[in-house]
């Protein structure tokens, strides 16, 4: 024994004494989970170093000076913008904290010029992006992180272990900060120890969303001994082993109950005293004694979570989607347009799909697509269809998306559900779909341009909010990436005069779109149906005219409710919808800015649209966009998935 054994001692009494003046253990728990980069990097790497190292000086005030546990820095007035945050579990101490998070920063710091990445320990995570991203909750690349060694009584344990899994997922949202902390005992020897924690900048439905995601994973670790869930915006771990001191419980139960909490304070469980105490800290000793000296798990490789890094969509068997939509019969065929035709297919394991069969010729289409379907199916958005996988076989190349039962919107605008929404359902369609657009023109590491915005690219899903659907397939086409296009892609009476005429390509291309969507939900007319009294004209121009007379309700959709919208608000719209389709792109707004002026409630401020020559001529551009189409070889089927030019 001799030395060794009273070095021992001597430190576990020194640690057990730290232990009875703070409630932390001395531990920052740096065993890397997950680490991550984007594969894009800062276009100014000079601004960008600057920024970062701004962001993390400012992080690291907040953990040091201001003794928090989550903390958010941005610099975002110059080029190559950074948005960070850090979030410590609410048990470690704050010096522990500080030393996760310096940890972190070393680590993330391998990612050189990346403009987002992420790193995940069990104390701590650091992710910093180009975008805010501090609402996110659950995105695709969660993942369960399992041990290998089983539990003791491992059919009791799995059982209480995910009782307790189930409480923290239910109790967490609801209490303040997100975060609690529980025990459960197994048998008199045998324990689970479970936390739950989400970043405290979400909200409570978010929090729900990552928590059950995550309960979902980690139920896939049961009855190993130990098990982590990780999400963008959330964290879930249970294990046999303590890793957090028993008075930093927290007391669930008053959360547990039906209905939304307030998210009072959590109750904090009492310290246990006397000799029950002494032996909790030398147990604790021993165990931080163990962790210090056992050398750190591999990080997981490839385990993705949202922008930081692009996981791949799912590779299917070319075979089984075949089987799935019923050898592409014409019974499961759900509609076609120019890329291909649709079809629903039903998996073995009772998942409903929409599965796009394309029509890309191109030798070099063909030799991009797995990289393009793999960076679009990293666009998560509400408003947004997600690409669930894809496959070829040959020439020919499937896309898995999810599946939309309420179709598409043009079916409830002019065809055989039409004056089945009412206002609030319309006005929801307007506002997600410009949402959707903000976020691939301004939010997503590049600018994705549609290029071919209609209803029947606009998909409904259960509750009739809107998801944007083909918003990259012309990514897939043989053309230059400049914003100049050689070869155009839309649909007539949708199409931006600036490029229908003359191929130029911009955001705001999307923007005049948009605005002509929202002329046909507002009166329930295709922007191609001419009127016939008192003379006939396409839809632009009579909304114009209409406008310009402030007759503005005369184009209103007779089957809605006049009860059900205020006039002022339906001017606003409409006005909206025409500052979109002003002819000079610089006139018209960005997609964030109509998301702004939606949002707001003063149409006053909101600045007025001015018809010019190019719009009233709008039979002599639609002339000129049919001669454009009818040579074009890609007519209406260019129209949809992506332009990325760039950040």
């Amino acid at each position: 024994m001799g030395a060794t054994f009273w070095n021992l001692a001597v430190l576990m009494i020194l640690v057990a004494v730290s232990i009875c003046l703070k409630p932390a253990t001395s531990d920052p728990q740096i065993n890397l989970l997950n680490q991550g980069c984007s594969q894009y990097n800062a276009t100014n790497t000079r601004n960008f170093f600057n920024n970062l190292n701004a962001t993390f000086a400012d992080l690291r005030n907040q953990l040091s000076q201001q003794n928090k546990l989550f903390a958010t820095a941005q610099q975002s007035r110059s080029s190559d913008p950074v948005y960070a945050m850090v979030q410590c579990r609410d048990y470690v101490s704050s010096a522990d904290c500080v030393a996760c998070f310096n940890a972190a920063v070393a680590q993330i710091r391998n990612c050189s010029a990346a403009n987002g990445a992420r790193v995940i320990y069990d104390g701590c995570f650091l992710r910093y992006e180009s975008n805010n991203f501090y609402d996110q909750s659950t995105l695709p690349g969660n993942v369960q992180i399992c041990s290998n060694r089983t539990a003791s009584q491992a059919t009791i344990f799995g059982a209480e272990a995910q009782a307790l899994l189930k409480d923290l997922q239910l109790a967490t949202p609801r209490i303040n900060g997100y975060f609690a902390a529980s025990k459960r005992q197994v048998s008199p020897d045998v324990s689970v120890y479970g936390v739950a924690q989400c970043a405290e900048t979400i909200s409570e439905s978010g929090c729900e969303d990552c928590l059950t995601v995550g309960y979902g994973n980690i139920q896939g670790c049961l009855p190993n001994a130990d098990g982590r869930a990780i999400d963008a915006g959330c964290f879930l771990r249970y294990s046999q082993t303590s890793f957090f001191p028993d008075n930093q419980t927290t007391n669930i139960t008053p959360f547990l109950g039906g209905g939304k909490s307030s998210k009072k304070k959590a109750i904090i469980g009492g310290v246990v005293g006397g000799a029950g105490l002494l032996m909790v800290m030398v147990a604790l000793a021993l165990y931080l004694w163990y962790r210090l000296h056992r050398k750190p798990k591999a990080a997981q490789k490839g385990n993705i979570l949202g922008a930081t890094e692009l996981q791949g969509p799912v590779t299917y068997n070319f075979n089984v989607l075949k089987t799935a939509t019923n050898n592409f019969s014409e019974e499961s065929k759900l509609g076609e347009g120019g890329f291909g035709e649709v079809y629903k297919g039903a998996l073995k394991n009772g998942t409903i799909v929409a599965v796009k069969k394309l029509n890309i010729t191109s030798g070099r289409a063909k030799a991009n697509f797995e990289s393009e379907a793999k960076l679009i199916s990293n666009v998560h958005h509400r408003n947004l269809i997600r690409l669930l996988g894809c496959a070829s076989k040959g020439p020919e190349l499937l896309l898995v998306h999810e599946y939309m039962a309420n179709g598409s919107l043009d079916r409830y605008l002019y065809g055989d559900k039409k004056g089945y929404l009412n206002w609030k359902q319309r006005f929801d369609i307007i506002f997600g779909t410009a949402r959707g657009l903000a976020y691939l023109h301004d939010q997503y590491h590049v600018s994705i341009i549609h290029r071919d915005i209609k209803p029947s690219n606009i998909l409904l899903d259960d509750d009739f909010q809107p998801k944007i659907c083909d918003f990259g397939l012309a990514r897939l086409m043989p053309e230059d990436r400049s914003h100049l296009s050689t070869k155009f892609a839309g649909t007539l009476g949708y199409t931006a005069p600036e490029y229908a005429i003359h191929g130029h390509l911009s955001e705001k291309v999307d923007t005049y779109s948009f605005g002509v969507v929202v002329l046909e939900i507002i009166s329930g007319r295709r922007s191609s149906d001419m009127t016939i009294e008192p003379v006939s004209e396409y839809l632009l121009e009579q909304a114009w005219k209409l406008y310009e007379n402030d007759m503005h309700l005369k184009l209103v959709d007779a089957t809605l409710d006049p009860n059900d919208y205020r006039t002022e608000d339906m001017k606003k719209i409409l006005e909206i919808a025409l500052i979109c389709t002003q002819s000079q792109p610089s006139d018209r707004p960005t997609m964030s800015e109509v998301v702004v002026m939606l949002s707001s409630e003063r149409s006053s401020e909101q600045q007025r649209p001015i018809r010019t020559a190019v719009i009233g001529s709008e039979r002599r551009f639609r002339n000129i966009s049919e001669s454009t189409e009818t040579t074009s070889s890609t007519s209406n089927a260019t129209a949809s998935f992506t332009d990325f030019t760039g950040r």
